[in-house]
């Protein structure tokens, strides 16, 4: 009995060493080596995001391309996704068992998640600015912008807890795309400033049909007058315009509150007139507003090529086009005086290894992407705008802009429009709070219009009552409950793994075995 007793007992105090993998510590904090070993070879891996664009494809291509041409020891091999959610799920898979990308594209929102892990993103505050091998440094063999050159709004957007764990790549924000003839037509001059309350009186007047039940502004037996592709950014830039709860940078969870009440009533209201629907519902409203079936579509900058009668990339076939005026407009507003839009686009990121000279190999990789040639190309395929002052103040892009119109494929006018747009409002840009969760709370913004707009397409009431349990199913769906206060400087290393839960239920039933036979044994000692 002492020598099982013996053995059980260190075997338990062995049990912290083994337990001590979960959750371990992970990589050692990222230093920048004197010099890059050019002597060595290295082999970086990115992960880049791509809607089949083929001259986006071609255009990272050739980055790659002529990067490697700069440094001849770093391979970069590229591995495609065709959306930001892969990726993330990805990344997140990977960080166990530190087989991150060495680069990829993302967004700050997923970036907080991966650095609850130690380590795992490189912060680059103090690369930014290194005099060899920062933005621009000396040893950099490409012309890169310097700090000071990346547009300080979009260099903000991604800082969380004050520290810098990307690098903006392209910036967009969303668009109102408007059938300019179909307004006028209805009687409705265009204001210069879009509201809420504008677009709703259009689209439900837009309603009215002709005896043979096609409507009378197109002719036509289908009609949406107002589409919006991200209910995500509908309510988040909604709150931000009335002034109204989010969240807080600590994670608080202010979303459900009686703003929100009011906007996701007015939701159902147009929703039953048949005047409002989303791209969840109904698809994307760029083919519907092609062939003229929508008035108001509201989409990212980025897709401007998409849109319009002569829209380069339109997906729909070309005798369902229908020819009018398409103009460019700010998302309506609550305060045309006081506008509001968010920010949004890739970021890069850049993930820790356990050798320094990797991490600097795609530390020069993740500047080249910065360099005029990338930017500026990689702008003109769509609505992007440039992150560097460098790329947009240069000549090449100046002629860009300048050439609005020439013809309907490089400088087709709405694309060139919508990038305008952006420019001209970066001051009135905003991004929301960054926190280990606010992926979720994103998702939760949209969920709350998309479930009352196919609620309102049922025929069940929205009232008091519907709202109050639409805010606990959403809260319960993305966990809202347990984000809230959450904070990225919380250690999550997910859940145990198995063979330790086993370990420990082993060791319990043995100790319980173990006090019960000495427990019996003491009994019957007294006995004797």
């Amino acid at each position: 009995m002492k020598k099982i007793f013996a053995f059980f007992l260190l075997f338990t105090l062995c049990l912290p060493l083994l337990a001590g993998c979960h959750g371990s510590k992970g990589l050692e904090e990222f230093v920048l080596p004197e010099e890059l070993d050019t002597s060595r070879n290295f082999t970086i891996s990115f992960w880049a995001k791509n809607d089949t664009n083929n001259t986006q494809v071609a255009i990272y291509k050739k980055a790659i391309e002529d990067f490697e041409k700069c440094y001849p020891n770093i391979k970069v091999d590229v591995k495609w996704y065709t959306d930001y959610g892969r990726i993330y799920n990805d990344v997140i898979t990977n960080i166990s068992t530190q087989t991150t990308p060495n680069v990829c594209i993302t967004y700050p929102d997923h970036i907080a998640t991966y650095i609850t892990g130690t380590n795992v993103v490189v912060p680059l505050d103090s690369l930014l600015r290194n005099e060899k091998y920062g933005l621009g440094g000396s040893k950099v063999d490409f012309d890169a912008p310097t700090a000071d050159e990346v547009v300080p709004k979009f260099l903000e957007e991604g800082k969380i807890n004050g520290v810098t764990y990307a690098l903006p790549f392209m910036r967009s924000t969303e668009a109102c795309y408007v059938n300019k003839t179909y307004v006028e037509a209805l009687g409705y001059e265009i204001p210069e400033k879009l509201t809420w309350d504008f677009l709703w009186e259009v689209s439900q007047a837009a309603m009215e049909k002709n005896e043979d039940g096609t409507y009378k502004i197109n002719g036509q037996k289908v009609l949406i007058p107002f589409i919006y592709k991200s209910t995500d950014n509908m309510m988040i830039q909604y709150l931000e315009q009335a002034g109204a709860g989010y969240s807080t940078d600590n994670g608080d969870i202010l979303i459900f509150n009686d703003t929100t009440k009011e906007f996701l009533y007015d939701i159902a209201e147009n929703v039953k007139a048949g005047a409002f629907s989303t791209f969840k519902i109904s698809s994307y409203p760029g083919n519907y507003f092609n062939a003229g079936q929508c008035i108001f579509a509201i989409d990212s900058t980025a897709g401007a090529t998409w849109i319009g009668s002569n829209s380069p990339l339109s997906d729909i076939a070309e005798e369902n086009k229908v020819d009018f005026e398409t103009v460019v407009m700010e998302i309506p507003q609550v305060d045309t005086e006081n506008p509001r839009m968010i920010s949004q686009g890739p970021s890069v990121c850049v993930f820790n290894k356990s050798d320094p000279q990797e991490v600097l190999a795609s530390w020069l990789f993740t500047q080249f992407l910065l360099t005029n040639e990338v930017q500026i190309s990689y702008s003109q395929t769509e609505g992007y705008v440039p992150v560097t002052s460098k790329a947009q103040q240069s000549e090449e892009y100046k002629d860009y802009l300048s050439r609005r119109g020439e013809d309907n494929d490089m400088y087709y006018y709405v694309k060139l429009d919508a990038a305008k747009l952006l420019i001209d409002n970066v001051d009135n840009t905003f991004i929301t709070p960054v926190f280990n969760g606010s992926a979720s709370l994103r998702n939760a913004a949209g969920q709350l219009i998309e479930n009352t707009a196919k609620s309102t397409r049922r025929n069940e009431t929205v009232d008091e009552a519907y709202i109050a349990n639409l805010y606990k199913d959403v809260t319960s769906l993305y966990r809202l409950d347990q984000t809230a206060n959450s904070s990225v400087e919380k250690q999550d290393f997910g859940k145990m793994p198995v063979m330790a839960v086993a370990l420990i239920a082993t060791l319990s039933v043995i100790w319980i075995c173990i006090g019960i036979y000495q427990g019996v044994t003491v009994v019957k000692n007294r006995k004797k």
